[in-house]
């Protein structure tokens, strides 16, 4: 079987690099390796995810607020956004313990304390944990059942009026995505569209 990012221990021989990025301003500096997902720069997806919701937050709206980064790679966006809004506080999963272990590498480099970094596979090991946000670039290989079930279990993990941000592409599936959110999610917009990428805002 072939070995995906989202496998939980990846086997394929550790090699890190280095890769920097601007992000709304931000000069940041990931320790990135193989076997996890965009090992060689952050994809546009994930890019674009992170600078439309900070385009588009009120300002105050985040303030002492928890966050989700569901499957968060080396931590490139729950990363920027733990920088960026440092006031609230961030927790960051994945499966892959190679990319849990770069997060908390990458954090530290960032002198980051509102960071708190575990390995779960989608929500499981969350627990009873509540956010205000949770956002995600989903592992569109590990299927759309997978990635439709994280849309309905975040449910139970967000607040009141919480929400659920994800970006995907169209030929990936933004269609029935978004069908899915429609269903499980009071309200749902679309707040940014780049080069066949969606940016959609699910609320509870």
């Amino acid at each position: 079987m072939t070995e995906h990012y989202y496998s939980a221990k990846p086997t394929i021989a550790s090699k890190e690099s280095v890769i920097e990025a601007s992000i709304c301003g931000m000069s940041l500096s990931f320790t990135s390796d193989q076997g996890v997902f965009s090992k060689n720069g952050i994809d546009f997806g994930s890019r674009l995810l992170v600078e439309t919701i900070i385009r588009t937050s009120i300002k105050g709206e985040s303030l002492n607020q928890k966050w989700l980064d569901l499957g968060c790679g080396y931590g490139a966006m729950g990363l920027s956004l733990a920088k960026y809004f440092q006031e609230s506080d961030f927790t960051l999963v994945d499966i892959n313990e190679r990319a849990v272990e770069l997060s908390r590498k990458n954090a530290n480099k960032f002198g980051l304390s509102n960071v708190d970094v575990f390995q779960s596979d989608g929500l499981k090991n969350v627990n009873e944990r509540k956010y205000h946000k949770i956002f995600t670039n989903p592992p569109i290989r590990a299927g759309k059942q997978m990635i439709h079930r994280w849309f309905e279990e975040a449910v139970s993990h967000l607040e009141t009026d919480g929400q659920l941000w994800i970006v995907i592409q169209k030929k990936q599936g933004a269609p029935s995505a978004l069908e899915k959110l429609e269903v499980c999610y009071s309200s749902v917009d679309e707040m940014e569209r780049d080069k066949g990428y969606f940016i959609y805002r699910a609320i509870k």
